[in-house]
C-alpha cells in the first residue's frame, strides 16, 4: 500500500492558503485518479480516501488535527496499516522554494516546517519521501507564519493546476 499525506489546515478558513498546498494537491490528485471523495476517518484524525491503482492500494490522507499535529494522523496511519516510511509519500508547501518550483526529496530534515517536524517527531524518522511545493517568501518582509495562512494570488491560483500536473507527471 502506498500513502500519499497532503498537509494542510482544516476548515473553510483555511481553503486555498499557500499552507494548504498539500490538501490541494491531494484534491488533485483524487480528481485525476477518479478516486471516491474524501470522508472523514475519526481513527486517523484524517480525510481519507483510496482505491486500488494497477495492483496496489493507494491511499490519499489529508490530516484534520491541523498541520502543527500533523504527526497524530501520520502516525495513526502507519500503525493501522503497518506501513514503513518507505510506503509514505507527504506533499506539503515550502517558503524556501519559489513559487511555480517544486522539489522531490527523501530523508531531509524539516527546515522549520512545523508539520514536517511533528511528523518526523511522531514516526521516529525523517526518512520518508516528500513532495515540497515552493510557496515562495513574502517580499514585503512579513511574518512567514502570516504569508503561509494567506491565501494564493488569482494569478498564483491560476498556475497550480500546471504545476500539479507536472508533479504528477513525475509520479
Amino acid at each position: 500500500m502506498k500513502v500519499i499525506i497532503g498537509l494542510g489546515n482544516p476548515g473553510t478558513g483555511y481553503e486555498s492558503t499557500r499552507h494548504n498546498a498539500g490538501f490541494l494537491f491531494s484534491d488533485f490528485l483524487r480528481t485525476k485518479w477518479e478516486f471516491p471523495e474524501f470522508s472523514e476517518e475519526k481513527k486517523f484524525s484524517s480525510q481519507i480516501s483510496g482505491a486500488t491503482r494497477g495492483i496496489e492500494k493507494c491511499l490519499l490522507v489529508k490530516p484534520t488535527t491541523f498541520m502543527n499535529r500533523s504527526g497524530d494522523a501520520v502516525a495513526a496511519t502507519m500503525s493501522f496499516y503497518k506501513l514503513s516510511p518507505d510506503d509514505l509519500l507527504v506533499v506539503h508547501d515550502d517558503l524556501d522554494i519559489p513559487f511555480g518550483s517544486w522539489k522531490a526529496s527523501k530523508g531531509s530534515g524539516a527546515a522549520g516546517h512545523n508539520g514536517i517536524s511533528d511528523i518526523i517527531g511522531k514516526i521516529g524518522t525523517k526518512d520518508f519521501r516528500r513532495i515540497r511545493i515552493g510557496i515562495g517568501r513574502p517580499e514585503d518582509g512579513r511574518d512567514p507564519a502570516d504569508y503561509v495562512l494567506d491565501r494564493f494570488t488569482p494569478e498564483e491560483a491560476a498556475r497550480l493546476p500546471e504545476i500539479f500536473e507536472d508533479i504528477f507527471s513525475s509520479l
